[in-house]
């Protein structure tokens, strides 16, 4: 097998041992798969119903999912969080909720910048994920390991076996699967299998395109199109309607209800000016999506060379406006992605905009990116709601 180096495909790790990769390939793909064709297409068949209006979506979890967290108490509780939030949801609107955690697989993180600052000022290599590398403020624990690779797989599997369990006595439509960004192709391609209805990704039921690697040349699109799995694709501000066409048209072709999911990302600033034109050339010349909002990622900042955080009113108001526009343009607003934890933690701020100093963060434990705790995910969710 030959390993996909970071001068072919965007945000890859260097990970400086070919030999030792091209080994953890080979051993990834004489693995068995960790999720069944026949769970993807039961997805798939819920996904078809956001698609078309009859049922929402809630996808939520982890920023970057830990290695150390995939024990059954902690998975557990993140199951929790995710079904309760769902039972909410699905009760205030009146329509099942498709529930779908950002979990066995969220172990690989796109980077903005190769480098950063760590809490006492050491620049040193950015984390990446548990996947990738430790976000240990080590320089040693920031070296790419491609064995890495084989304990998410691990961790994966556990993780898994936790979220089966939590199926039991449930509909299908109720039951949570998992999803996580195909950001490593080292890790996807060798775990792809072929199935009765052609290839699938055996790494997760769902997976999505980051906006960092939606190019409609680039080998991540060309990987989400070999696959038969329910597929996202994050859309940021600098998305152009004509490229939400051709990517529509690229992962969907057969316009199949509930293959491809829009996740929009375009921050509260922008999204009533660039949403509106996007979802009607999406609707008028492209094939079927179903469209979610994720208010998280458009909406982070930093101040100075602080910890990133995000505002809770951007985020507020952000759901609100993407509600808006898609029922404007009479599209079904299918739901959320949110990054979120059970955990009591201070990551994301109710301090109203603008504030010249970072408010102070006294619980902040994210290894990546800010998250709701509980509460602040239970307003996002009744936000939605609301305007609904």
């Amino acid at each position: 097998m030959t390993a996909l180096t970071p001068g072919h495909a965007p945000q890859q790790p260097d990970w400086s041992d070919p030999d030792l990769l091209d080994e953890v390939r080979r051993r990834l793909a004489a693995l068995r798969p960790l999720v069944t064709e026949e769970e993807c297409a039961r997805l798939a068949e819920s996904m078809g119903r956001a698609g078309d209006g009859r049922a929402l979506v809630l996808q939520g979890g982890d920023c970057a999912e830990r290695f150390r967290e995939s024990n059954p108490c902690d998975v557990g509780r993140k199951l929790d969080q995710l079904y309760h939030l769902a039972r909410g949801l699905g009760a205030a609107a009146g329509v099942p909720v498709v529930p779908i955690g950002r979990l066995a697989g969220q172990y690989g993180k796109p980077r903005s910048e190769a480098w950063e600052r760590v809490p006492d000022g050491t620049v040193m290599p950015a984390y990446r994920g548990d996947a990738v590398n430790s976000p240990d403020a080590d320089p040693g624990a920031r070296f790419p390991d491609p064995l890495r690779l084989l304990r998410a797989y691990e961790c994966a599997e556990r993780v898994l076996a936790t979220v089966r369990a939590s199926w039991e006595g449930r509909e299908a439509v109720e039951r949570a699967h998992v999803s996580h960004e195909a950001l490593l192709l080292d890790y996807e391609h060798p775990l792809a299998r072929q199935g009765s209805a052609g290839r699938f990704a055996s790494s997760a039921h769902s997976v999505w395109i980051g906006d960092r690697t939606r190019s409609a040349d680039g080998p991540h699109v060309a990987f989400a199109a070999s696959i038969t799995n329910p597929i996202g694709l994050k859309i940021g501000p600098s998305i152009r309607p004509a490229d939400a066409v051709r990517l529509s048209r690229l992962l969907n072709p057969e316009a199949v209800p509930g293959r491809l999911t829009f996740i929009v990302r375009m921050g509260s600033a922008r999204i009533r000016r660039l949403l509106p034109e996007v979802v009607g050339e999406v609707a008028r010349r492209g094939t079927p999506v179903v469209w979610l909002c994720d208010p998280m990622h458009g909406n982070t900042m930093r101040i100075g060379t602080g910890r990133k955080t995000r505002p809770m009113g951007a985020v507020l108001e952000e759901v609100g406006a993407f509600v808006r526009v898609l029922r404007s343009l009479r599209r079904h607003p299918a739901g959320l992605h949110l990054e979120m934890t059970p955990e009591d933690v201070t990551e994301c701020v109710p301090t109203p905009l603008p504030f010249s100093a970072l408010p102070p963060l006294s619980r902040y434990r994210t290894a990546c990116d800010p998250r709701l705790n509980a509460e602040q995910a239970a307003e996002v969710v009744e936000r939605f709601v609301s305007v609904l």
